[in-house]
């Protein structure tokens, strides 16, 4: 004979009054799941005086008792449930009341004030007070699938780390690489030194972020001999090679047309014919002050902003974009001028 054991709410004794509810899984939207008494209280004598691990142990010493002249040979096997339908796991499937169906991902069920209390202590413990606040509230509902929620997709619904690289692109094409050594960048004619540094924040997660994408080598001074153009080209194939997500910014406010081709050219990693086929993750336009407010420049602005969004392969109709930029800047001039204003002040 095998005997199951269950231990529930009705076996420690809870009758719903008292500290009741809050011994009970409860979700983040206050839904509380009486199949099992919460792990957060197993130890605290919220029974009367008395823990659920001590009433459990007292129920299997009753059972014990009365059963002993059994145990061994009608007895064989004695199955003990640790949680649920008898199973070690979370209530976070709860069929009742249509709350889950197959195959949706379940809910954490970490939110009844006791398992709370125990995530405090833990982010005390580990010097992070930020971390003990609440549970998950980014991981979607009962019948969500994976991708749809921050929390399980592939990316992650945590804050991402972008670290900012210079662009130091004057005297990029001697022999020494000066400026770069000087600043820290081991990157000479016959080492690559940006590749170490993308592998290194590959380890970590972190995006590569870089400057001057709006910048062309013939716009800057000769006897300087830069190549802002070869510099992010170089990043582009250290990026990829560590497999780390590459982000740009501009590195002097530029308003122009044509300062925008070349960052939507440089933001599709496109760069002289360079094979690597991939987009930079975000861009960061730089700087917002009333010249970008400026009728003109903001209708410039908007176009590039369509074409950014649009992304590698687009192909573009200019006359539709230029049309859908004049719509735009009409409708949102009284808050331009605004912008404008304030920032001058």
């Amino acid at each position: 004979m095998v005997v199951f054991v269950q231990n529930s709410f009705a076996q420690v004794g809870y009758r719903g009054d008292g500290e009741g509810p809050d011994l009970a899984y409860t979700d983040q939207w206050g839904r509380r799941n009486h199949e099992y008494v919460s792990l957060g209280c197993d130890t605290l004598p919220v029974l009367k005086g008395r823990s659920p691990v001590q009433c459990y142990a007292d129920f299997m010493r009753a059972f014990r008792d009365n059963f002993k002249h059994l145990l061994g040979h009608t007895i064989v096997e004695i199955q003990v449930g640790m949680g649920p339908a008898g199973e070690l796991r979370y209530p976070s499937y709860p069929e009742a009341n249509g709350t889950w169906k197959f195959p949706g991902i379940g809910a954490f069920q970490c939110y009844d004030k006791y398992m709370l209390s125990s995530l405090k202590a833990a982010a005390e413990a580990a010097g992070k007070l930020e971390w003990g606040s609440t549970g998950p509230t980014d991981a979607g509902h009962y019948n969500n699938w994976p991708e749809d929620t921050p929390f399980f997709k592939k990316e992650g619904g945590g804050v991402k780390i972008s670290v900012k690289i210079a662009g130091i692109h004057w005297h990029y094409g001697t022999r020494s690489h000066a400026p770069e050594l000087t600043a820290g960048y081991y990157n000479t004619r016959y080492r690559d030194g940006y590749l170490s540094i993308a592998q290194m924040l590959a380890r970590h997660g972190a995006v590569f972020n870089f400057t001057c994408i709006e910048m062309r080598d013939h716009e800057q001074p000769r006897d300087a001999l830069c190549a802002p153009e070869k510099l992010v080209k170089q990043l582009a194939f250290a990026t990829a090679s560590a497999q780390v997500p590459l982000a740009g910014e501009n590195a002097l406010p530029r308003y122009d047309e044509y300062a925008h081709e070349q960052i939507l050219q440089a933001s599709s990693l496109d760069v002289d014919g360079s094979p690597v086929d991939r987009e930079m993750c975000a861009f960061t336009y730089l700087r917002m002050n009333p010249s970008l407010f400026h009728p003109e420049n903001w209708r410039q602005f908007v176009g590039f902003v369509k074409k950014m969004n649009e992304g590698k392969g687009a192909r573009w109709c200019w006359e539709e974009v230029e049309r859908e930029a004049d719509q735009f800047v009409l409708v949102t001039q009284p808050f331009i001028q605004e912008a404008a204003v304030a920032l001058m002040h």
